[in-house]
């Protein structure tokens, strides 16, 4: 949510209402005041992500260990400061919000598309102007966190909501973020992200009380403030009739503001005329144009309201709290054990998705940077649908007769409107019916353990190949998997690095989505692109192979690597091969990537493999340890200090 210039509003015109604030004296004040009880910022970490992602390098496809260190750094800087984090995730998009969701969604599509069109342009990635973040950012970030030994919640409804809760019931020092709905909550302080100077912990905290006395209002004011100013239950569309009556009829006739600045005190001197009742708020209603839905400010309101909060614009009610209500017999898993496991988990963000489907049969998934005129590599939404479609049936119980419940899918491509939701069937990974989700879920022995992990695999078609990965380390096995998906999936792999980063990326999240559902056969934190992937390095040795670099140059000199290599290499065409799948290599030349430094070579290395570097698409004729450990021993550490100090490990 938010309201459309208010940030920028309250900035500009109310200096008075943004105040320069030092988060650490606020933490020590807190302690004097509540001895009992931490500084805690609860961070809504959707807004902040975009912040957050600072390495050099984002077009790449993301440089994951540099993202992994700066988050590590911002939260060491609050643990000195004795402030404790929550963040906050968004998990779902409600109905009522969906509208707004698709309108944001080809928006991004268009600045996606300036993006490209610069690289093909400039043949180097643009400037942080026209940042686009990497594809599933926001996913493996709240992972990060996690592995990071931070609370991290997933929610479960509108997350700007579950935020001002949490803030408002655990006596927070306030609201880390960037949304402007916080100026309208009725909840604690709400500080800047993008203000933050992390090196001094100073930022602008914003005042709804000086924001009021600027406009004349109250703080019961804000909500009906909000909505007819257009916001993500009201859109903008149908007030602008209402704004031009206002206009009119104000009296701050400022020549000096901005349209938009006209309209927020214009608006503001109507409603301070009005009396505060449920019979102003239907009245406003009915001179609006809202069409058949003549209860849209009252549920714009609404949504404002905390529990226990209550407006002079709507009646009271016993429970104003709008808080997750979902029944059992309104979900699409009916078994109240999985349910339960799965919506703990969710909430927890130790699983993927599954509670989305789970609950409503609904799942979504944002823009990706991908190039909608690249005609030769699919959008990645396409490319594992059908990996999908074996997880929905490993979730949803066949109906008599075998026939599945089709799950609506929301997902971002070139070509999809999103006018509706894609209706998708169910598919059997395994022929002759998939384990019982019980079984793969709660069951316990090396036998259920086998189960999950073929199942996994049964979800990429991999079935065959369980005891080659098993001999893998589970990162190394895991991303196999997906290259091997992949060479099965595309007919030629020729497009650009950059918008094939972003598929490779896309499909580490269906990774863990596919682990999520078969009960982890894999640590999540084995699925991590931290741990497979770094975009920039991978976009230099894409420009390597394609301009027909030797295995030597690709494996820089160490011949450690080149064992692996080859094995991995004919274990992913035998792969294919066995699918009868012919994969063409195309070399594209020399792309926007330059200037990379030559490097010196072991000279005896290239003496014995002095061969020209075949591609390994070429074809020439464990247990999720927040709940459950593996048989092995190895066990899952936040923060061990080991595993951390291995994430400033240089990306090569």
């Amino acid at each position: 949510m938010g309201i459309k210039g208010l940030q920028g509003f309250v900035e500009r015109v109310c200096p008075d209402a943004c105040r320069t604030v030092d988060l650490r004296e606020m933490a020590q004040k807190h302690c004097i005041d509540r001895p009992d009880s931490p500084p805690v910022i609860v961070v809504d970490a959707m807004s902040c992500v975009r912040y957050w992602y600072t390495p050099e390098s984002w077009v790449c496809g993301g440089q994951w260990r540099e993202f992994l260190a700066v988050l590590e750094d911002f939260i060491k800087v609050f643990m000195a400061a004795g402030i404790k984090l929550v963040f906050f995730f968004d998990g779902v998009v409600e109905s009522k919000k969906r509208d707004e969701w698709i309108k944001r969604r080809l928006q991004n599509n268009k600045d996606i598309a300036r993006v490209f069109q610069f690289i093909k342009t400039h043949r180097k990635q643009p400037g942080r102007e026209m940042f686009v973040m990497p594809s599933a950012l926001p996913t493996f970030t709240r992972f990060a966190l996690k592995s990071l030994g931070q609370e991290t919640v997933c929610t479960l409804q509108e997350a700007d909501f579950e935020v001002a809760v949490y803030g408002l019931q655990h006596n927070c020092i306030g609201i880390l973020g960037q949304d402007s709905d916080y100026l309208i909550y009725n909840t604690c302080p709400y500080f800047s992200i993008g203000k933050l100077r992390l090196d001094r912990l100073v930022t602008v905290m914003y005042s709804r009380e000086d924001l009021c006395r600027a406009l004349g209002l109250s703080l019961t004011h804000l909500p009906l403030f909000a909505c007819l100013l257009g916001n993500d239950v009201v859109p903008e569309n149908l007030l602008e009739g209402f704004w031009h009556k206002c206009l009119v009829s104000s009296p701050h006739k400022n020549n000096s503001y901005n349209r938009r600045t006209s309209i927020f005190f214009a608006v503001a001197n109507y409603i301070s005329k009005v009396p505060q009742s449920y019979s102003s708020l239907k009245h406003l209603e009915d001179i609006l144009p809202l069409g058949s839905d003549k209860t849209l400010l009252y549920r714009g309101v609404e949504c404002y309201l905390l529990p226990g909060q209550q407006s002079p614009w709507i009646p009271p009610k016993v429970a104003s709290c709008q808080m997750f209500s979902l029944q059992q017999e309104t979900a699409m898993c009916q078994d109240k054990e999985v349910f339960q496991l799965a919506k703990e988990q969710h909430v927890q963000s130790e699983n993927y998705t599954i509670f989305n489907i789970l609950s409503k049969g609904e799942i979504e998934c944002s823009n990706s940077l991908e190039d909608e005129s690249d005609t030769e590599i699919p959008g990645q939404a396409l490319i594992y649908r059908p990996a999908r479609q074996h997880i929905y049936s490993i979730l949803l119980e066949s109906r008599e007769g075998g026939a599945y419940s089709f799950v609506k899918e929301w997902f971002v491509f070139f070509g999809n409107p999103l006018k509706q939701p894609e209706l998708i069937q169910p598919v059997q990974p395994i022929p002759g019916g998939t384990p019982n989700l019980k079984t793969l879920w709660f069951a316990k022995g090396p036998d259920v353990e086998k189960q999950r992990y073929s199942t996994f695999l049964a979800c990429f078609h991999l079935h065959d190949g369980m005891e080659y990965l098993q001999g893998l380390e589970a990162p190394v096995a895991a991303f196999c998997c997906l290259l091997v998906y992949l060479m099965m999936q595309l007919a030629q792999v020729d497009s650009r690095g950059v918008h094939l980063g972003a598929v490779i990326v896309r499909g580490l999240s269906t990774l863990l989505m596919a682990n999520s559902a078969c009960g982890f056969p894999f640590r999540m934190d084995d699925l991590m692109p931290w741990q497979v992937f770094d975009g920039k390095l991978f976009q230099e040795k894409y420009q390597q192979s394609h301009r027909g670099c030797s295995l030597e140059e690709l494996l820089e000199g160490n011949e450690s690597l080149y064992t692996p290599f080859e094995n991995l290499k004919s274990f992913i065409c035998k792969a294919c091969m066995a699918k009868k799948r012919t994969i063409h290599s195309r070399p594209r030349g020399n792309g926007f990537i330059t200037g990379t430094p030559q490097r010196e070579f072991n000279p005896r290395f290239q003496q014995i493999h002095r061969s020209s570097f075949v591609p390994p698409y070429h074809n020439q004729t464990r247990g999720f340890l927040w709940r459950n450990p593996q048989p092995q021993g190895r066990e899952y550490r936040s923060c061990h200090p080991d595993r951390r100090r291995r994430f400033h490990v240089p990306s090569r």
